[in-house]
Formats: structure tokens, C-alpha cells, sequence
């Protein structure tokens, strides 16, 4: 599988068909991507020599992440700003936030009803969680990774970014009010994620926490690989202090190693700090670490 300018995009490990079209499961440097198999993608193919040509590559390998909710508006003003904003304008990630209302099918754009055997407040109803998402299915020609944010979710944490940002699609569920009915849940949801023991509002910000730690994780949104490699909870410990100026400041001065230019010192010493700090403020994660050993 080729690029219509020659580039070598990967090998087709797989096929699916959704009835309008096949897609194509395309592997490249390990990991699965989709086209679909129509012209407004495949600009030709050659069936002697093996190869396909396709146009829009750019769409074909940005991850996309559409988040469903109540409140979109919510969700892109946060996503519309500083490094996922950038990422989303330089189309290295395509974000989409859809309004779970529009799916409603009534007058009123009601989405919630009391929950059965009675309680306080209301429930988010099946049907437009699941015609929304029916939508998304129908726009990319796949069944995406479908991930809701609920409280009896496990909890969510670094590897779990990087995990997720393996994928080429995935889509965040943001419940509401006391919940969502749980036969949704249980037909179209593949994982639930939490970010904490407390109880929020929504799940707007939790799925806001998720998009921007995945994002971070896909190549090309932060400037260098150290900018994620070396902060906190990546390699299970947490980050060393950081120090800017002035050089003294309240009478405390920067660590002399940290102005000495000497990299191997300094690395050490950030090693050795980023442990201290880790066994100081969160000794959890270094019974973590010794667990995994």
C-alpha cells in the first residue's frame, strides 16, 4: 500500500466490509490503521504487482477521537487551546465533539428519564446514546474503541494513555445526571475508565483528562519525545524538581549540579531526585515498582 506521491504507507493485514465498502486494516510500524476501500481514498490499484495508490493520507493516519456529550461546547473550548489545539489545527489528531441532543428524536431534545425502581434524579436514555454512536460508526466505516467515563470504571493512569493512543479511533461517552441505562452500556461500550474516587458532575472532564494525556502520546504533538518521557508517572515514578530563573530566589539558590553543564552529573542527580520525591509524596507507586520486579 502506497501513498499517491510513492511513499510507502504498510501492508493490508485484514479486511472488514460494513456493506457500503470494504475497509482496509493497513499495518505500518506496528500499528493498525483503516481506509476505506472507495475513490474518494483509493486513487488505484494494481492486482499484478500488489500495490494500491491512495490519496488523503494525512486523514488516513491522524488518530481521530470523538467525544459524545450534553455539553460540546464545554469540551472545545478546552480542546481549542494551547498544544492539543495546535495538534488538532496542524491535523495531527482529528478531535469531533457530538451533541448526544441531536439524537434525541423528540421536540424538547430530552435525553433523560426517571430511573426505574424509583431514586433521586434521572437517568441519560439508550436510544440517543446509541443513535449517536451509530453515527460516528456510519461517518468513519468502522466500530471505534467506545470507552465511558464512569466512576465504577478502573482507574485511569500513564500506561493507560499510552495504551490508548495505539489506536487509530477511539470515542469518549460522557454520562450524566445519576448515570446512563445500563443496557447501552452493556451492548456498545468496550472499557469504562474512572480518573479518581469522587464524584463529578459529568463526565466531561474526566473525558477531557483522557483526550489530552492520549494526545500527548501521539508523535508529533509534543515537540520531542522527552517532553512526556521524562515527566511524572511515565516510567512510574514521579518527576524531579524543575528550577528556572533567578539563579537565587527568596534567598534559595538553584542546585549547584543543575549550573555545573556537566549531563551525566545532572542526570544523575535527577535520577536520584525523581525516587527521593516519588518515596516522599506518593511511597504507593515505589511499592508499585518493586512489586513489578
Amino acid at each position: 500500500m502506497s501513498a499517491s506521491g510513492g511513499e510507502t504507507l504498510g501492508t493490508v493485514c485484514d479486511v472488514s466490509n460494513t456493506g457500503a465498502n470494504d475497509i482496509w486494516h493497513i499495518k505500518r510500524d506496528g500499528k493498525v490503521f483503516l481506509v476505506p476501500n472507495n475513490p474518494e481514498f483509493v486513487k488505484s490499484v494494481d492486482i499484478e504487482n500488489k500495490k494500491s495508490f491512495i490519496h488523503r493520507l494525512k486523514e488516513c493516519l491522524t488518530m481521530k477521537i470523538d467525544i459524545m456529550t450534553l455539553f460540546p461546547e464545554m469540551c472545545e473550548s478546552v480542546l481549542s487551546e494551547s498544544i492539543i489545539g495546535r495538534a488538532r489545527k496542524a491535523e495531527i489528531v482529528d478531535i469531533r465533539c457530538h451533541n448526544i441532543r441531536d439524537f434525541a428524536g423528540n421536540k424538547h431534545n430530552r435525553v433523560d428519564d426517571a430511573p426505574y425502581g424509583g431514586g433521586m434524579g434521572m437517568v441519560m436514555q439508550a436510544e440517543p446514546i446509541y443513535k449517536c454512536f451509530e453515527n460516528i460508526c456510519e461517518e468513519s466505516g468502522e466500530k471505534p474503541h467506545l470507552i465511558y467515563m464512569s466512576p465504577k470504571g478502573r482507574t485511569f493512569r500513564q500506561p493507560d494513555a499510552v495504551r490508548l493512543s495505539k489506536y487509530d479511533h477511539i470515542v469518549l461517552l460522557c454520562g450524566h445526571y445519576e448515570g446512563v441505562d445500563q443496557r447501552v452500556i452493556d451492548e456498545i461500550v468496550d472499557e469504562e475508565i474512572s480518573v479518581g474516587d469522587y464524584v463529578l458532575t459529568g463526565g466531561e472532564l474526566p473525558a477531557l483528562v483522557v483526550t489530552d494525556a492520549v494526545c500527548r502520546m501521539i508523535d508529533g504533538v509534543l515537540s520531542d519525545e522527552v517532553c512526556f518521557s521524562e515527566e511524572s508517572h511515565f516510567n512510574g515514578l514521579l518527576e524531579y524538581p524543575q528550577y528556572t530563573r533567578p539563579e537565587v530566589w527568596h534567598g534559595v539558590a538553584v542546585p549547584e549540579v543543575l549550573l555545573s553543564g556537566h549531563h551525566l552529573n545532572i542526570r544523575k542527580w535527577r535520577d536520584e531526585m525523581s525516587v527521593e520525591v516519588t518515596k516522599k509524596m506518593r511511597p504507593d507507586l515505589m511499592n508499585k515498582n518493586n512489586e513489578g520486579c
